[in-house]
């Protein structure tokens, strides 16, 4: 498929989707501020199947040890390659749902975690252990880990979910 055809397609399914809303909500929409990323700055770019890496990076990292939460946190302060430069962990431990005393010890386990794993890769510097990190593929990690160990049902959900959007594992 062309360039041009799938941006024709792209526009097709936009427009039945606007009106599929339209005839659902009819006139409620006049009165609603519906969410527009347009109308902001600030935005990275999230996966569609990023609730199914999520859950099998928390299944993966044990019961009462979920990352998904520091994972998200750093997937939305990457701005280019893959690279974040850790200026504020304590900014980056709340966003991450840890507040309290622990916040930042409760971080930087789950920041091990992440990089046993092999979601992401760390290096030192002026700050901490945690100065430098590179946000590795996490399709590449999960692939990895799934041809040793056998597939199961989120492993499953992940495959079906990225059929749907047009993409494989």
């Amino acid at each position: 498929m062309t360039k041009k055809a799938e941006q024709a397609g792209k526009k097709i399914l936009d427009q039945r989707r606007l009106e599929l809303r339209n005839q659902i909500w009819g006139n409620e929409v006049e009165n609603l501020t519906i969410w527009d990323p347009s109308r902001y700055k600030g935005f990275a770019y999230i996966p569609r199947h990023l609730p199914q890496v999520s859950r099998i990076m928390d299944k993966l990292a044990g019961t009462g040890k979920p990352v998904s939460g520091v994972y998200l946190s750093l997937l939305c302060n990457v701005f280019s390659h893959g690279f974040i430069e850790v200026k504020d962990k304590k900014r980056l431990a709340f966003e991450s749902g840890f507040s309290g005393p622990r916040a930042l010890t409760t971080w930087h386990s789950r920041m091990k975690k992440l990089e046993e794993l092999g979601f992401i890769q760390t290096k030192s510097g002026t700050h901490d252990e945690f100065s430098y990190v590179l946000v590795i593929d996490p399709l590449n990690v999960i692939k990895n880990i799934y041809e040793s160990k056998g597939k199961d049902a989120l492993y499953n959900s992940l495959v079906s979910r990225m059929n749907e959007i047009g993409t494989v594992l």
